[in-house]
């Protein structure tokens, strides 16, 4: 069975892109476009229109596209790429200058669906989407809609974040915002719900009751390369925690919704973040770790420490690595802890989720050569090998008894042959045919900043405290293992070899 016949084709649709000249564009939008091309998912009548300061023109933005093509790959071949070149018109102009969007106006056909992505700094969502809304182009017909994708990150505290949706909820209403985040098209993540849900052995045992605690892990070999500048200003924490880490946390922590339509499922995740154990100070110094990573060595590369980056000032006080321990307080969760981590310039790439099962009584075994039983968890692998791992115990074979852990797992690959992809397919269909379940509400976005900003008061009260260093390569600091050891738990393995402390 193809996609096609899984999926109808997008509704008939012009995608603008502002910013359509950057790397975003480039390595994920373009090849998103071309595999729902493939898959047969995208209108035949498609339409894309990049807006960028440079000045190139149509034919000088398709030899761009082009180039991006044959670097980042994607589709099926020249009649492939030629299908999109001949769909794609260019507008050069300044973000901020009414005169951009009178020529988009003259561009665009007042009665066809129009979807805009705003793959831009953040600094420009803000001022895009209030000229958007004064020319007039985020008004609806009786028959063409009109929608916008914002990027991440969605403001750098909360009352930036508050602003930012005021803004934008003042030209557009809240069904015809999208805010994108590319963790969410990944298979395993959409499928956490389905795992959750459709099984009836899972559900029963998803409370307290059954599970020790949960670990999330969103790991980065990478370190800042040339962003320092962007980086410096922005960290691990408001990069990535109150949305990747949070959406994941949602996922893994909400009630069942009663049933997949947007409005029901995201009202549930909101309330996993009103159910959070709000941070005080010193809840936000004893649970929450923040580093740097120096020196080291990464597949048998020497890493440049953080401080010495380019564009990343001497005595930058910024973290690359964050871990938090975080309790909800709800009926389901009391008494479970939820551990995070996420940073940059570590052992692997890896992200997972992973439930930690309370263990079996060993009393059974107290005539054994046994102390301990292996652990039993589920790990949800999210990338870069998508798939599911459950860990139980089993006999060795012999006459004694003796146990050992295995693990039995689940991989995309194997069962489905799936497709390459970047993780924008999924998002980008969904917000042609109107389907807001994966992308965050406004009030989840405050939310989220709600929870984090004691955190971010505190750091700045404590800028003078020195950051403790990691080795690149390794699993983080110590601190963070000391997060969990003070419980008697331990971090699943990130892997490497590096994880020598410095």
């Amino acid at each position: 069975m193809t996609d096609k016949e899984i999926a109808p084709a997008a509704p008939t649709c012009t995608l603008v892109i502002f910013g359509a000249t950057g790397d975003l564009t480039r390595r994920l939008l373009l090849p998103a476009l071309r595999n729902l091309h493939r898959d047969g998912l995208l209108p035949e009548d498609f339409a894309l229109v990049g807006i960028a300061s440079r000045e190139l023109g149509d034919d000088g933005f398709r030899d761009h596209l082009r180039q991006g093509m044959k670097e980042f790959g994607g589709g099926n071949g020249p009649g492939d790429m030629d299908w999109f070149l001949t769909r794609v018109r260019y507008l050069a102009g300044k973000f901020e200058a009414p005169e951009t969007y009178e020529a988009l106006t003259r561009m665009l056909d007042a009665g066809r669906n129009v979807l805009f992505y705003l793959a831009t700094p953040p600094s420009q969502f803000a001022v895009i989407a209030g000229r958007l809304g004064e020319a007039g182009l985020l008004t609806e017909g009786d028959q063409a809609w009109r929608r916008l994708i914002i990027e991440k990150p969605f403001g750098h505290d909360l009352p930036s974040a508050i602003a930012l949706n005021e803004k934008i909820l003042g030209v557009a209403r809240e069904e015809q915002v999208f805010r994108i985040d590319h963790y969410l098209g990944k298979e395993t993540v959409q499928n956490i719900l389905v795992f959750r849900f459709a099984n009836g052995f899972v559900e029963p045992l998803w409370n307290r009751n059954h599970i020790d605690h949960v670990q999330i892990t969103v790991a980065e070999t990478v370190g800042v390369g040339q962003r320092g500048k962007f980086y410096d200003a922005t960290g691990a924490l408001r990069d990535m925690v109150p949305n990747h880490l949070f959406q994941l946390l949602t996922l893994i922590a909400m009630e069942p919704p009663s049933c997949f339509a947007a409005d029901a499922t995201r009202s549930e995740k909101a309330k996993v973040l009103d159910a959070a154990r709000a941070f005080g100070a010193n809840d936000a110094r004893r649970n929450v770790v923040r580093a740097q990573y120096g020196t080291g060595t990464i597949n048998g590369e020497e890493v440049v420490p953080y401080r010495q980056a380019p564009h990343v000032p001497p005595e930058s006080t910024t973290e690359t690595f964050v871990a938090m321990k975080l309790a909800i307080d709800n009926w389901r969760w009391a008494g479970v802890p939820f551990y995070l981590r996420t940073g940059k310039a570590l052992a692997r790439r890896r992200t997972e989720i992973t439930i930690q099962f309370k263990q079996a009584p060993l009393a059974l075994f107290r005539d054994t050569p046994i102390d301990r039983l292996p652990f039993n968890d589920l790990t949800l692998h999210i990338q870069p090998d998508e798939g599911v791992t459950l860990g139980f115990g089993v006999k060795i074979p012999g006459p004694a008894v003796k146990i050992d852990g295995v693990g039995m797992k689940f991989r995309y690959e194997d069962a489905f042959q799936s497709k390459a992809s970047t993780g924008y397919e999924t998002l980008i269909y969904d917000c042609m045919t109107g389907d807001a379940s994966l992308f965050q509400r406004a009030d989840t976005i405050e939310a989220g900043w709600r929870l984090m900003q004691p955190v971010l008061d505190d750091w700045k009260q404590q800028e003078e405290r020195a950051l403790p260093v990691y080795r690149a390569g390794s699993s983080g600091p110590r601190e963070a293992d000391e997060l969990l050891t003070r419980d008697g738990r331990s971090w699943r393995p990130i892997g490497g070899s590096a994880d020598a402390r410095p």
